[in-house]
């Protein structure tokens, strides 16, 4: 039983890199987006949000693994309570980065925003990926 338990970690491990990238490519495009529709120096301030906010996705994505990690060794209660407690941490990492989007001239709000859903895509994106794939803790 533990060693399937460990199977399914490590493929988590490989589903957090491929969430980190849909992070990145999302962005990305929200920049490409924004020198499109600005064409000149003007989307400065929507491209420091849009790294913010995909910062704080990439945080979450390594947070999360790291909770995956930690309570699958944990009994049921404790990793409940430890899968609240880091679940509250990421909401308060998202409050922080969107009130120095709404508070900082240099940093656009829209910006922030951007990168803060790419972290929902990416869960999205990496879930559709899951569910394509067969996955067989039989063995």
């Amino acid at each position: 039983m533990r060693e399937k338990r460990n199977r399914v970690v490590m493929d988590l491990a490989k589903e957090a890199k491929n969430m980190i990238k849909a992070v990145v490519l999302i962005s990305l495009l929200c920049i490409l987006g924004s020198i499109i529709y600005y064409r000149s120096l003007e989307f400065l301030p929507f491209l420091f949000g849009t790294v913010l906010g995909a910062a704080s996705s990439i945080a979450k994505v390594f947070l999360l693994d790291r909770t995956v990690k930690r309570i699958t060794s944990m009994g049921a209660q404790k990793a409940n309570n430890y899968a609240v407690a880091q679940q509250m941490l990421r909401l308060v990492l998202i409050v922080v980065v969107l009130l120095i989007g709404a508070l900082v001239e240099q940093v656009s709000l829209w910006g922030v925003i951007a990168g803060v859903l790419a972290y929902n895509l990416a869960v999205y994106y990496a879930s559709y990926k899951l569910g394509k794939q067969k996955v067989d803790l039989s063995k």
